[in-house]
């Protein structure tokens, strides 16, 4: 009697003796990998600041009142200058607060350029209240040039030459009572002259005053 088949058909063949199974395909995933993407580029620096003349019917009177007293009116993202000669610039602080309203001192700074003749950029900010504006004095002088205090035109000059005076060694001829306000009065140097690093501090100070070797 013939063998009797299953039900739902025959018997699914066996694979010849001494095959195995083979071995599932290797999925899409396990491809060549692509390379990591590469660092990002570090940011450019930023452009060296490009300053357009200024002009304007306040830049125009200092020009007419001053003359060659004044090297140029610019502007640069909105902030407006006049560069003047060092000798120019009390009066031209004056003219602004009692003819163009800008009758409070903002601040008094500066820069220090040490490889440049004229060492320092001293800058004077003043706003008016009524225009909604500042400008901007800006005066080069050399290291050792003692440029007339702004104090006899705004009384808040005293404290702001101070902090100028302490942190550049900048001398105001004729301030009232210039003496550091930040550093203590015995400090040696002047911080923030770019050839004063950090770790040029005052150590003897530092030595006798926090009886530390240093502050670093």
């Amino acid at each position: 009697m013939a063998d009797e088949q299953k039900p739902g058909g025959s018997e699914a063949p066996s694979p010849p003796a001494g095959e195995g199974a083979k071995p599932p395909a290797k999925p899409a995933a396990d491809a060549a990998k692509p390379p990591p993407p590469k660092p990002a580029a570090p940011p450019k620096p930023p452009a060296t600041m490009a300053a357009t003349p200024w002009d304007s019917a306040l830049a125009r009177s200092v020009k007419e009142r001053f003359g060659d007293g004044i090297l140029a009116t610019s502007t640069y993202l909105g902030q407006d200058f006049v560069v003047t000669k060092p000798d120019s610039a009390m009066p031209v602080l004056e003219y602004l607060k009692l003819d163009a309203d800008f009758d409070y001192l903002v601040d008094i700074t500066a820069v220090d350029w040490p490889k440049r003749a004229e060492r320092f950029d001293l800058v004077y900010i003043v706003y008016s209240f009524p225009h909604n504006q500042r400008v901007r004095i800006k005066v080069q002088i050399a290291d050792g040039f003692e440029p007339r205090t702004a104090t006899g035109v705004h009384l808040t000059a005293n404290w702001l030459e101070r902090e100028v005076f302490d942190m550049f060694g900048i001398r105001f001829a004729g301030h009232p009572d210039l003496r550091r306000i930040l550093m203590p009065e015995d400090w040696q140097g002047y911080p923030l002259r770019k050839d004063y690093g950090i770790l040029q501090q005052d150590v003897r100070w530092v030595q006798e005053n926090l009886g530390i070797e240093s502050g670093q």
